[in-house]
């Protein structure tokens, strides 16, 4: 039989995983990402806003952290420089980035903390909605918008379970419920444009009712 210790770290885990759950389902969360510009920065932040997005979570501001001043003489730290400039700019494009200044040496103290000048957290909340539009008049179909910012067309995957949707993108999944006037519709195609997924819907006939 497993040892005591093992049930007990099991326990550990499910209230932890619970107090994330939470945290993630509240729409009150606000979410804010901290990197530092560059390649594995960008990784980072790509992979990071994929999860999210699939938690229907944007990132509030993305801060980035040790950028250095647009204007250095240093022969290396002016190709460390325009490395920055290139991810800041391609970030620019699809968050609200607050930049914090390298202070040409590790923060120590009160002082250099608060002379990093950090924005403050936003009480909105980073909630994003996933609407469904009406098209039945026009196309015959309900549309789905899922926005996934920074996925590729390769690393998307749907299957349709019932009244669930599996949505997996790159390394991340999440089984979603269908909104209610989509489990009484078929699915009849998916494209992913400008970093939103748009599944269409067609009206079972079977299900759907008349004279609608």
């Amino acid at each position: 039989m497993p040892s005591e210790w093992l049930y007990d770290t099991a326990g550990r885990w499910d209230v932890e995983l619970a107090a994330v759950e939470a945290v993630l389902a509240d729409r009150n969360t606000t979410v804010r990402l901290v990197a530092e510009p560059g390649p594995a920065g960008a990784d980072a932040v790509r992979a990071a806003g994929l999860a999210l997005a699939l938690r229907g979570l944007r990132p509030d501001v993305l801060v980035a952290n040790r950028v250095l001043p647009e204007s250095v003489e240093d022969t290396w730290l002016a190709g460390l420089n325009a490395q920055q400039r290139k991810t800041l700019d391609e970030w620019q494009g699809t968050y609200d980035v607050r930049t914090v200044r390298h202070l040409g040496h590790d923060p120590r103290g009160t002082d250099d903390l608060a002379a990093l000048a950090v924005p403050g957290a936003d009480e909105a909340g980073s909630a994003v909605e996933w609407p469904v539009t009406d098209r039945l008049a026009e196309d015959g179909v309900l549309v789905w918008h899922i926005p996934l910012p920074g996925a590729v067309r390769d690393e998307l995957d749907l299957i349709r379970r019932g009244d669930e949707l599996v949505v997996t993108v790159g390394r991340f999944r999440r089984i979603v419920p269908l909104p209610s006037a989509l489990r009484r519709c078929t699915v009849a195609g998916a494209a992913l444009r400008e970093g939103e997924l748009r599944i269409r819907f067609a009206p079972d006939p079977d299900l759907w009712p008349q004279g609608r």
